[in-house]
């Protein structure tokens, strides 16, 4: 599996994680989304890096929030 698809898996993991699990903390994911590139699928690229930076925010707000409550 490509390095890419890993931290997609990833991502989808944690995302549902918050989702089902924190479900007050949802307001952040559409905050945290704007850290990846905008534009169409021609002008926006997104790499390895801007995956893993995303993923990282959303365990960073996901285990600030269990750490807090």
């Amino acid at each position: 599996m490509k390095e890419s698809q890993k931290i997609l898996t990833e991502i989808s993991t944690v995302t549902r994680d918050i989702e089902d699990n924190y479900p007050e903390l949802q307001k952040h994911l559409d905050e945290t989304r704007s850290t990846l590139p905008q534009g169409s699928n021609n002008s926006a690229s997104i790499n390895d890096t801007d995956l893993k930076n995303y993923l990282n925010e959303l365990k960073t707000i996901r285990d600030k929030y269990i750490e807090e409550h």
